[in-house]
Formats: structure tokens, sequence, C-alpha cells
């Protein structure tokens, strides 16, 4: 990882702050609230309500800020923990190029380059190969602040209930009691794991849950200090977790990957252009089928310095075609079986990605079961079967869910689903930093849209209403017309009655 301390200056930020508000205000983003306020049951309606406040949250905060629309963040996490990156999150860097501009949203000022060099200067900047992935979440912090968000941390949304009446209830326990919101939108920026949670593999029925854990949970890599550590799976979160499993003093760390070699080529890289970016949402559904099937077929690679991070260890072990057969609890350890025969190992981790599934996310009930999903709109070609892809939700144009059957979910396309299982039918603009301004834009355009059109007769009213004169009439004064134009050319009104009654 790149070290940087060349020096750090404070007054540099300072100066970039006053800055980025300078621009703001250049660019009129704070445009002036227009959407009709509403009230129900003596208490105000929040326009937009924004559950979670990682950088897919804080980038659609901003992208409505622009369009004049006020939104309120709800995040179950304490404040600066908000999002993966301080908790869960293992890589030392990010992935992503450090150039790329994430929830910039165009502001040069609001970039994370603005915010390095403001601090550590050019030079570091250069120095710099990608981007710490606690520096990230440092940057995200100060994106929070600068912008405004209004986040409330440690909210948990335990109920999300959409309604007939135009409204959508929410269930939300904070401070040790739970209160109902009202809002007319309902935005989900949940994450990787948005829709569901962690794909746990059938093999691990049965096997004591004390002695393996998932790569996204929560777990104290210390405590594996002179283990042996099985890793499940050969991607990016499978070298995050053995690279720390090592670090941490692991006596060894076995990974096991079903497929025969590692893959070298990252394709979703090679799909990061403006046209897919913009256009993905309009191709048909088979291309669309077909594009994400390739990406996930193919697999992505791990990241170049995450496979050095674990393989510069002499006790760190890659083992392919080795297929996952039974796990089982043996004394105080456990036997991994695959095709290539028995591990012995002390602890498991399953870096086995994330799949969606509304049974765990009970917060979702009240509407999960009438959201159609793709695989209720297209039948792929034999061999294009993608479980991930069939169970992405069949998402408008505005990120909203659909009803699987109109009519038995009224008001379901008032929650509108901006994290990664929008993939399929938007492309990769709802969660991941290279296109996440682009999705944010999308979203909060729509969002205005939908808006006006909903409360079009307010607004039409509001229209008639219009009384502020540009003019007062004193800035003119009328001219005699009859002493201007040549003599015997006048027309006049009694003239003009004959003609226009003549037959």
């Amino acid at each position: 990882m790149t070290s940087f301390t060349p020096f750090f200056d404070a007054a540099g930020l300072v100066a970039l702050e006053q800055r980025l508000q300078h621009d703001l205000l250049l660019l009129n983003w704070y445009a002036q609230p227009w959407i009709n306020p509403r009230r129900y049951a003596d208490a105000s309606v929040t326009d937009v309500l924004i559950i979670g406040a990682g950088q897919a949250g804080l980038a659609a905060h901003m992208a409505l800020a622009q369009q004049g629309i006020r939104s309120v963040l709800l995040d179950r996490a304490p404040l600066d923990y908000e999002g993966p990156w301080a908790t869960t999150a293992r890589m030392e860097t990010l992935r992503s190029p450090k150039e790329l501009t994430g929830p910039a949203l165009g502001v040069p000022a609001l970039t994370f380059r603005a915010w390095f060099e403001a601090q550590w200067g050019l030079q570091a900047w250069e120095a710099l190969d990608k981007i710490p992935r606690l520096q990230w979440m440092d940057y995200l912090r100060w994106y929070r602040r600068v912008t405004q968000a209004d986040v409330r941390n440690e909210h948990t949304v335990t109920a999300i209930r959409p309604r007939s009446d135009g409204l959508v209830e929410v269930d939300v326990q904070a401070c040790g009691q739970t209160t109902v919101w009202f809002a007319r939108r309902v935005v989900l920026a949940t994450g990787r794991d948005g829709l569901g949670g962690p794909q746990i593999p059938a093999f691990m029925q049965g096997v004591e849950r004390s002695r393996w854990a998932h790569s996204s949970d929560v777990l104290d890599y210390e405590a594996l200090q002179g283990q042996r550590v099985g890793v499940i799976g050969m991607g990016s979160s499978a070298m995050d977790s053995a690279g720390t499993a090592l670090e941490c003093g692991a006596a060894s760390v076995d990974l096991i990957a079903r497929r025969t070699e590692m893959p070298r080529i990252n394709k979703s890289k090679g799909s990061g252009l403006p046209g897919l970016t913009h256009g993905h949402h309009h191709l048909p559904d088979a291309w669309k089928w077909r594009i994400r099937h390739y990406i996930n077929a193919q697999q992505v690679p791990p990241p170049h310095g995450s496979t050095l991070r674990v393989s510069r260890h002499p006790n760190a072990y890659f083992h392919f075609g080795c297929a996952v057969q039974h796990v089982s609890n043996v004394g105080n350890g456990l036997h991994v079986t695959t095709s290539q025969g028995v591990f012995a190992f002390d602890f498991l981790v399953l870096a086995t990605g994330f799949a969606i599934d509304w049974a765990q996310k009970p917060e979702f009930s009240a509407f999960a079961p009438h959201v159609r999903t793709w695989g209720m709109r297209y039948q792929p070609p034999a061999g294009d079967e993608d479980q991930e892809l069939t169970d992405s939700p069949d998402l408008g144009p505005v990120f909203e869910f659909r009803e699987a059957t109109p009519g038995h979910c009224p008001g379901l396309e008032r929650i509108h689903c901006f994290c990664y299982p929008a993939a399929l039918s938007h492309g990769t603009v709802s969660g991941d930093i290279p296109a996440i301004s682009d999705g944010a834009r999308r979203l909060a355009t729509g969002l205005a849209s939908l808006f006006y059109r909903e409360d079009v007769e307010y607004y039409f009213a509001n229209l008639q209403a219009y009384a502020d004169p540009e003019l007062h009439g004193d800035e003119w004064s009328p001219a005699h017309t009859a002493s201007r134009v040549l003599p015997g050319t006048a027309y006049t009104q009694s003239c003009a009655s004959v003609l226009n009654t003549s037959p």
C-alpha cells in the first residue's frame, strides 16, 4: 500500500471547502424547494426517505438537492460507520482506479482527488497507486458533512408498507422505541446485499455456527491466530479475508475454489463505457441479460495487489478444481470434503457472495411477495440460466418496483431500488463507484418528473395564480400612431368592421 506523509495541510482542506461552497453557489446547486408539502395524521410527510447513508445514499441526496427535493437519510450504523468500509470490508485499497470521480456529481471540488490534494498535495497524489479503504471512508465522512446531508444514525428500519393513498409507511426503531414515518417516496440505498444477504451454500447445513463466518460478517480476525483457516472462494473477498487472516497470524490458510483456474480478465472493467452506462436501461431484454450473464459467467478476478497480499505468505495455499461436497463438525474442528479430498480446518470463511433473498430482509416482508422479477419477465436461452438475474427485480425507469400482479400491492411503485440488484434493469449505476453519479442523477431527475406529474393540477393552479409582474405599466408611453403612418393609409376600425361583415 502506498505511503503518503509528506505533509498534512488542514488549512488546505478549509480552503477547499470554501471553494466547494462557492462552486455550489455558482451552480445554484441547492435549488429552491418546490414540492407540494403533504401532511398526514397531523405530521409532515417526508418527500424522499432514503434508507442507507453510504455512498449511494449520499449521492442520491446530493442529486435530489440539485433538483430542489428534500430528503432524509436513515442508517442503522453509528455516526461515521455507514457502509462496509470501516466495518466488514477488509481490502487494503479500493479496486477502482483512483481517477474515478465517484459520487462527486461533476463538481471538481467534491472529488476524492480534490479532498486528497488539499491535504497532502499533488506529489502525494501522483505517488498514490490506489485509494486506501479507510481513507475512502474518511472522504465519505467529509462528503456527508460538506453536502449537509440530513442523516439520522442508529435508525433501523423494521418495516416498509406501501399504501394506496400516495404514501409509504415506514417503521423506524431508534433510541429504544419505534416511530412511524410517512414518505411520498422511499429509496433503498442498501448496498451490495440490498435485497438479501450472504449466500450460504447448502453444504453448510448443520455446521456449528461458531466455527465459520461469511466474508461479510463482523469478525475478529485476531482470534484466528495459530488456527488452520479454510476460505471457500477465490474472488476479491476471498483474498481480502485470507490476507487478513494471514496477517493476524493464522497457522495456515487454504483457499478452495470449484473453478479449475483463476480468471485473469476483469470483463466488467471492459464494459465501463458511457454508452452502456446511459444505454443499458434502453436495451432489449435479450441484450441486457446477455451482457450481465456474460460478466457473471466469466467471473471477476481478484485484484493484482490483493492476490499478492496472500501469495507472499508461504503458509497460503491455492486449490483449484476442488468442488466442496460436504462440511462436517469433527471434534473441535471441521472437515471439508471436496472432489479432491478432505481438508481439516479449525475455522472456515465463506467468500461465497450475496443472494437476492427476501427472507433475510424481514423489513421488506409487506411488499416482497408482490415484486415483479426478471424471472417473470424473461426466459433466457438454454445454457444462459442465471439465478442472480432470475431473482433480480424488474424495475421501472426510476428504479421503481413493479407489481407481479397489477393491483395486488398499490403504492409499490413508490419504493425505488437504488442498490446492486438494480444492475440487470439499469446497469451498474446504483452502487459501484464508476457510475454512481450517473445513477443518482437518473434517480433524482426521474423523481422530480414523478412529483410534478402527480401534482400537476396543483402546479397548474399555481401557474394560473402567478401574478408577479415583470412590467408595471409605466415603462413606456403609447404613441399617436396616426401621426407616424403615411397620410391616407390609416386602416380605421370602422373599415375593418365593414370588411369583416361583407359576404
